[in-house]
């Protein structure tokens, strides 16, 4: 079993849902960045996504958009993620870890040079944001080469084929996106047929489902568990709270600390 499938059986078990945040690594430095994604898996998070810096993300918001920036401007690239990558999987050996990026960060590395160093760091699954069903094969099959799962999304307008193609294509969980748009925590507004989607994904055997995108509150956290996914992405919500607090360190940590032990327990 992969550690996606292990997490998500344990999880069931217990009757409990996971709660995934998302972080860009080497936001706002290297150092900085371990001790923040150290403090998301001690205080709670069930599982780790993960971008890489990127200065054209094109599923993100401002709020995702200013932490890339930070990133890249502390000089941090994508082999210095790899490096960061690495010392997370040597402390925390069982936490599954996904990415979530950009094709053009994975095309510049050409495809098993990628795949190959994400399986040597540790990493489990890869999410490319801006890779539909129909480009995806040369990246599944990369992927699948070196032992990394691919993910994709599924959207809120999602029709049968698309829902079909996601749920067959995805391994270790399936992307549900809330809505419309990009990342955001403000806008928590969610489409009226997420349960919709929930039950043709399931019918399509889907790996189990995470839903993202303006969760940003423990009564979100709850909202995606009744409608059927086995757990809630947090991404802007969480890189807020690193954004601002880059002048004091330490209540970074402690408020990072509270965010995920308080969304964690609504997963219970």
């Amino acid at each position: 079993m992969s550690r996606f499938e292990t997490t998500f059986a344990q999880l069931s078990a217990k009757n409990e849902g996971a709660f995934v945040p998302f972080v860009t690594l080497c936001d706002p430095t290297f150092e900085r960045s371990f001790d923040i994604i150290s403090t998301l898996v001690d205080n709670g998070a069930d599982a780790l996504e993960l971008g890489f810096p990127f200065s054209d993300p094109l599923l993100d918001g401002p709020v995702i958009q200013a932490a890339n920036n930070r990133a890249l401007n502390a000089g941090h690239s994508t082999e210095d993620s790899f490096k960061l990558l690495e010392k997370v999987r040597s402390k925390y050996p069982e936490i599954p870890i996904s990415l979530l990026l950009c094709a053009n960060l994975i095309f510049a590395k050409g495809l098993d040079e990628f795949y190959a160093r994400c399986a040597n760091v540790g990493v489990d699954a890869v999410l490319v944001a801006d890779i539909p069903l129909l480009a995806k094969d040369d990246y599944v099959a990369a992927a699948k080469r070196h032992g990394i799962q691919p993910v994709f999304i599924c959207p809120p307008n999602a029709d049968e084929k698309i829902v079909q193609g996601v749920a067959q294509s995805s391994e270790g969980y399936t992307y549900l996106v809330s809505r419309a748009g990009v990342t955001s925590a403000e806008n928590q507004s969610h489409a009226a047929n997420l349960d919709s989607l929930v039950e043709q994904l399931k019918a399509n055997n889907a790996p189990p489902i995470l839903q993202g995108f303006g969760i940003a509150q423990p009564a979100q956290v709850k909202e995606a568990l009744h409608l059927g996914a086995a757990g809630a992405i947090s991404g802007s919500a969480t890189v807020k709270i690193i954004a601002r607090n880059l002048d004091n360190h330490a209540q970074c940590l402690n408020e990072l600390g509270e965010f995920v032990r308080n969304m964690k327990a609504a997963t219970k």
